[in-house]
């Protein structure tokens, strides 16, 4: 297949990491792995782009372009990557009518409550407009599922579990031992790791929680180390909220092909994902052979096996989050039975690549392949 894609949010180089990237390289890399062709129409970001009159000209001269035919092959279909009333799509489904060609849509996003606001009814509106014109629409949250049934024909929708590439985030002894040396941690001092853009809004919150949480530990006399990977805008203050605490360590920003090294150093990934949609750390973490820690909102039940693979406790309870991170720290057996059945978990059912076979079997339905 020769196929056209494009991500409205950001591009898939763009330099702030985010989860709905990574799975757009994810998908990407898949379908170039398979041998087809993937060309991206478009660099154009639509985020508020309705609020943002100056981007209409660009993205107006980019379905022009596509039109002309400005591309190595005869595209078979456009993909969109991520359509939501942030960031609709506004050049897919016209750049298909013009062609003649499917228009596919992964990770579609409807959310009705958005027209209620003034702020957010005209991306409600544009974003309603793309997905009904789909042929196709994707998603890896359940909960979308059921809302995108209100607007799409279920025959035109697939829900597709959320994946890695389990083989980036094994563990690994060597860096484990490395990464305690370098640190001068000892090897029996039960470590948590927690990891995040640190960017104002839930994020940061998150790791702020998790600061607030090991100080509060350490203050009763509960031992560990809180290992925190990530960088941005509100590391300074995240720094001086853990200031004077030698148990709390900022390591900075991690490449991801590196956080595997992180992940294998600790015994338990604790973060509570704040209205998190689903947080590919936690599969990260999982594969790595750590226990989870989180709240149980969001997409995070989707990605972590309650009671299982970890614990997901009610949002901002303290008392139970603080209870189940302790019995994680204190009980090594069950840190291990449950870091096994995540690193299982994963590789059976959280793999990108065996995932995404929904996705190209559809494709090539479509594109008549």
């Amino acid at each position: 297949m020769n196929i056209l894609f494009y991500s409205p949010m950001k591009p898939l180089d763009h330099p702030n990491p985010s989860g709905d990237q990574t799975t757009a390289i994810g998908l990407v890399s898949f379908l170039k792995a398979c041998g087809h062709r993937v060309e991206t129409a478009s660099r154009a970001r639509a985020r508020w782009l309705y609020w943002k009159p100056w981007l209409f000209p660009g993205i107006i001269a980019d379905i022009r372009r596509i039109e002309r035919g400005c591309f190595c092959h005869k595209p078979d279909l456009f993909l969109t990557h991520h359509s939501y009333y942030k960031a609709p799509d506004v050049i897919g489904p016209e750049v298909c009518r013009r062609l003649g060609i499917p228009y596919v849509v992964f990770q579609g996003i409807f959310s009705t409550k958005q027209r209620r606001n003034p702020k957010t009814w005209p991306g409600y509106v544009l974003n309603r407009k793309a997905l009904r014109f789909t042929d196709h629409v994707f998603t890896n949250r359940l909960i979308d599922f059921e809302n995108l049934k209100r607007l799409v024909p279920v025959s035109r929708l697939s829900y597709v579990r959320p994946g890695i590439n389990p083989e980036e985030f094994r563990f690994s002894q060597v860096q484990r031992a490395q990464w305690r040396e370098r640190l001068g941690i000892a090897p029996d001092m039960p470590i948590v790791v927690s990891a995040a853009m640190m960017r104002p809004g839930v994020k940061a919150d998150g790791i702020a929680w998790m600061i607030e949480t090991s100080k509060r530990l350490l203050a009763g006399g509960q031992r560990h180390v809180l290992l925190v990977a990530g960088a941005g805008p509100e590391e300074d203050r995240l720094k001086a909220l853990a200031s004077g605490n030698r148990s709390i360590v900022f390591l900075g920003k991690i490449p991801r092909n590196c956080l595997f090294s992180v992940y294998s150093t600790g015994d338990v990934f604790a973060f509570p994902g704040i209205r998190e949609s689903l947080g590919m750390v936690y599969l990260e973490a999982q594969s790595c052979g750590l226990p989870v820690v989180a709240f149980d909102n969001g997409g995070i039940a989707e990605v972590v096996c309650r009671n299982e693979t970890g614990f997901l406790t009610p949002p901002f309870d303290t008392g139970a989050f603080d209870a189940a991170l302790i019995r994680l720290l204190n009980d090594a057996r069950l840190r291990r039975q449950m870091g096994v059945a995540a690193m299982h978990s994963v590789r059976s059912d959280y793999d990108a690549a065996k995932n995404f076979r929904t996705v190209e079997s559809v494709l090539l339905g479509l594109s008549g392949g």
